[in-house]
């Protein structure tokens, strides 16, 4: 048994308009599974693949409190690329957001039209191309328990660890990066960004869940709904969805 990551899921005052966004942002294609939940893919994805981790955009009123503890890494290709990503994604309507980072950083720290950090990066990995996302990042405390908790609940594989990080990616060898990141920030209220796990299918949806938790999550109810909110070992929410 195991799940794949398969979604990053976003709280959004406005779906559409954030969705309008974060498309252009990646060159991806908006869909809708229903009101008030805008679903942003590759074109010509077929969904689930390892090749992408796409976004859900939920409409939700609740206000974004401080700094995400989950958020995206942008690929580029050269510095020029990330200075012409940079100019665009501000026409956009993003902005350039200061979160600590410091002058002396390569990456260009950003916030989307609705306050949700980002990273622009400036180097990319051409014998392992991740697509425009190049690594989804979580905010922790302990790095290492953190990819021991995600590697063991996916079928991604740790790829390398330090003090400050570890990163995971799909055993396939595919698609963006899963990296943990030290930080002293302390999580405070729902994350207003989380990440969306699947079984695969044939799979059992409770089976799954008490596997989980016996890993060290933690189930969180939230009423009747047909799949799954945990937390993982450091408190942060996801969802376990239906196998498919």
């Amino acid at each position: 048994m195991a799940t794949r990551l398969v979604q990053v899921n976003m709280k959004a005052r406005d779906d559409a308009a954030l969705g309008a966004f974060w498309a252009a942002a990646l060159g991806w294609e908006i869909s809708s599974e229903g009101p008030g939940v805008t679903n942003l893919e590759p074109p010509g994805f077929h969904y689930p693949d390892p090749a992408a981790v796409v976004i859900d955009l939920v409409k939700s009123s609740e206000p974004k409190v401080g700094k995400n503890r989950v958020h995206l890494d942008l690929a580029t290709t050269s510095t020029a690329h990330q200075t012409e990503l940079v100019a665009r994604l501000r026409e956009l309507g993003a902005a350039p957001v200061d979160i600590g980072q410091g002058a002396d950083v390569s990456w260009v720290t950003m916030a989307d039209p609705e306050g949700n950090e980002f990273c622009v990066l400036d180097w990319h990995d051409p014998d392992h191309d991740t697509g425009p996302i190049s690594t989804v990042i979580v905010d922790c405390a302990d790095p290492h328990a953190m990819a021991r908790f995600y590697s063991a609940a996916t079928d991604w594989t740790l790829l390398r660890e330090s003090d400050s990080n570890a990163v995971l990616r799909s055993a396939t060898g595919v698609g963006p990066y899963l990296q943990f990141l030290r930080t002293p920030d302390v999580k405070t209220g729902w994350n207003r960004v989380h990440l969306d796990l699947r079984p695969y299918p044939g799979d059992d949806l409770e089976a799954e869940a008490d596997r989980l938790r016996k890993l060290g999550a933690t189930p969180v109810d939230v009423g009747d709904i047909h799949w799954k909110v945990l937390r993982d070992p450091e408190g942060n929410e996801f969802c376990l969805l239906t196998p498919g």
